[in-house]
C-alpha cells in the first residue's frame, strides 16, 4: 500500500530535480473526461485487519459529517462547488439502511463546509459566497439560527470547520480572499470578483505594506486597459510603501472562536491561507490543516506543501509571506521561468513556527480527526482527508497527488497512507476507472471511537481555469476493524 502513495511522490521528486518539469504537461487526478461513478469497496486498500464499507451514496457535494444524540451520522451537502455550480445546501441524517432524511436546508449562500454536534445542536460553517460567511446553529428538528455572521467569505476560500473545544468554545476556520494576498485574474476566473469587486483580504492585526504592486489587465471591465493592485487592497488599488492596513477580529486566514450560546467572536490565531480542517487532540491541543499556495494569479507560488499545524494562541502563521515556516523569498518557491518572490509586508508580526507535518504539494489536506480508542487503533494519531490536486487550475502536477486518507504521527510528523485506491497508479476512481475513492474531504470518528467515517465529495474534473464538479457522486464510507 505504501508503494502507490510514496512511489508517486518519489517519482515526482526525481523528475523535478532533473530540471524536466517545464517540459512535461500537467497530469492531475481530475484531468480526465470520465465522470461516471461506480462504488466498489473492494477497489480500496485498507491496512490488514480493517474493512471499508459504503454507508450511503448519491450525495451532492458533501463536506462534513457529525453524529447526533443517538449516534447517527449526519452529513452536510455544500450547496456550492468550485466551477460556480450552485445547489441547495442541506443537513441530512443517514438512516441505518442508507436512506437520507433532510433535517435542514439553506439558501444560496453556500458552501456549507463542515458540521459539528454538541448538546442537542448542530453547528454548520456557511461559506457565504453571496452574503458572507456565517456559523449556523441548527436544532435536531431543523430550526436554524445565525450564531455568527459578517465573516469575510466572499472570495476564493470560505468559513470552515467547526469543532467544539474542551474549553466550551466553538472553533472554526476562516479562509482568505486570494491565493497570496493580491486580487487578480485568477479571482475573476473563480467567478466572485465581478460579484464583489471591492472585496479583498483582511489582516488580523495592523500591518505595514512594502508598497509592492502587481500589474494585470482590468478584468472587471472586460480586460481593457491595465491596473495595479497591492496586497490587502481591492482589485485595481495600488499600495504605498509603509501604508498601514488596519486589522480586524473577523479577518481572513484565521482561527476564530465563539461561545455556543452566542456573543462576541474572538481571534485565536491568523496568518493561514485556508485553515480547512480543525480537531483537538486528547490533551486538548488544537490542530488545523492548511491548504497552501497555488501557482496562479498575480503572485504565484510554486511548490508549496499543505501542512498540519499545532495552533498556539495569538501567533501569526506566515501567510502571505511564508509557507510552512519558510520565507517565500526562498528560491524553492520561485515559479519556473519567473523571478523570486518578494515580501508584500514591510514588517512581520512574528517569526512563523514550523508545522507538525508536510503533505504533498497540491494534495489538499482537508478534514481531520484523532483516533482515541484502542478498538480502532493508532490512538493519538491524526487522520487527514486528502482531497486531491485540482491541477492545472492550481498549477501543474506530473502525477495525481492526494485522493486518499493519511494518518499522521504528531510527535515526529511521519505520514503514512491509511486508505488508498488499489492499483499501480495513484488517483481518483474516475481516472482509474474503478469504484474506489474519489475526493475525501472530511473524516470523523463515531462517538464510540471504533469506526472512521470518510466523506467523499465525489467526482470533480479539472480544466485550465475551472473545475467541473458532478452532482450525485458523493459517498459516505465507514472504516472499522474486522471482527474476529
Amino acid at each position: 500500500m505504501n508503494r502507490g502513495f510514496w512511489g508517486t511522490l518519489g517519482a515526482l521528486v526525481v523528475i523535478l530535480s532533473s530540471g524536466c518539469y517545464v517540459l512535461h504537461h500537467s497530469s492531475g487526478g481530475g484531468q480526465t473526461s470520465n465522470h461516471s461513478r461506480t462504488v466498489h469497496p473492494n477497489d480500496i486498500a485498507v491496512p490488514p485487519g480493517y474493512k471499508i464499507e459504503v454507508v450511503t451514496t448519491n450525495l451532492t457535494f458533501p463536506t462534513g459529517v457529525a453524529f447526533d444524540q443517538e449516534g447517527r451520522p449526519c452529513v452536510v451537502e455544500s450547496g456550492y462547488a468550485y466551477g460556480e455550480v450552485w445547489t441547495t445546501p442541506q443537513l441530512l441524517r443517514i438512516e441505518r439502511d442508507g436512506r437520507q432524511t433532510v433535517l435542514a436546508k439553506g439558501t444560496r449562500n453556500g458552501p456549507w463546509n463542515g458540521v459539528s454536534f454538541h448538546e442537542g445542536y448542530f453547528y454548520v460553517a456557511e461559506g457565504g459566497e453571496w452574503e458572507g460567511g456565517r456559523i449556523l446553529k441548527i436544532t435536531s428538528t431543523g430550526q436554524t439560527s445565525v450564531l455568527v455572521d459578517g465573516l469575510p467569505s466572499l472570495g476564493d476560500h470560505h468559513t470552515d470547520g467547526p469543532v467544539m473545544g474542551p474549553d466550551g468554545w466553538l472553533y472554526f476556520g476562516q479562509g482568505t480572499a486570494s491565493n497570496s494576498g493580491v486580487i487578480g485574474e485568477d479571482n475573476a476566473d473563480f467567478g466572485w470578483l465581478k460579484r464583489h469587486p471591492s472585496f479583498h483580504d483582511i489582516p488580523g492585526e495592523d500591518i505595514v505594506l512594502a508598497g509592492l504592486n502587481f500589474e494585470t489587465k482590468d478584468f472587471i471591465h472586460g480586460g481593457k486597459g491595465k491596473v495595479l493592485t497591492g496586497a490587502f487592497l481591492p482589485f485595481g488599488t495600488p499600495s504605498q510603501s509603509n501604508q498601514v492596513i488596519r486589522g480586524e477580529t473577523k479577518c481572513g486566514g484565521s482561527i476564530l472562536r465563539v461561545r455556543p450560546s452566542g456573543g462576541d467572536v474572538e481571534m485565536v490565531a491568523w496568518g493561514f491561507r485556508n485553515p480547512f480542517g480543525l480537531a483537538f487532540s486528547a490533551d486538548g491541543k488544537l490542530f488545523v490543516t492548511e491548504n497552501a499556495y497555488d501557482d496562479r494569479g498575480s503572485r504565484p507560488v510554486w511548490g508549496a506543501a499543505d501542512v498540519l499545524w499545532k495552533v498556539e494562541p495569538k501567533l501569526w502563521y506566515g501567510w502571505p509571506d511564508y509557507c510552512a515556516g519558510q520565507p517565500l523569498a526562498d528560491k524553492m518557491y520561485k515559479p519556473p521561468g519567473q523571478n523570486r518572490l518578494r515580501f508584500v509586508l514591510a514588517k512581520h508580526p512574528n517569526k512563523p513556527p514550523s508545522p507538525v507535518a508536510r503533505f504533498g504539494v497540491h494534495a489538499s489536506a482537508d478534514g481531520l480527526d484523532f483516533s482515541r480508542s484502542s478498538s480502532f487503533g493508532h490512538v493519538g494519531e491524526a487522520f487527514v482527508a486528502l482531497f486531491g490536486d485540482q491541477a492545472p487550475t492550481v498549477g501543474k502536477v506530473l502525477a495525481p497527488v492526494g485522493f486518499s486518507v493519511a494518518r499522521v504521527n504528531i510527535q515526529n510528523g511521519a505520514i503514512e497512507p491509511f486508505v488508498v485506491n488499489k492499483g499501480k497508479r495513484n488517483g481518483p476512481a474516475s481516472r482509474l476507472r474503478h469504484g474506489g475513492l474519489e475526493r475525501p474531504i472530511a473524516v470523523r470518528f463515531n462517538p464510540a471511537g471504533d469506526a472512521l467515517y470518510i466523506v467523499d465529495f465525489g467526482v470533480m474534473n479539472q480544466e485550465k481555469k475551472t473545475s467541473i464538479p458532478w452532482k450525485g457522486t458523493g459517498v459516505l464510507w465507514r472504516v472499522a476493524k474486522e471482527k474476529p
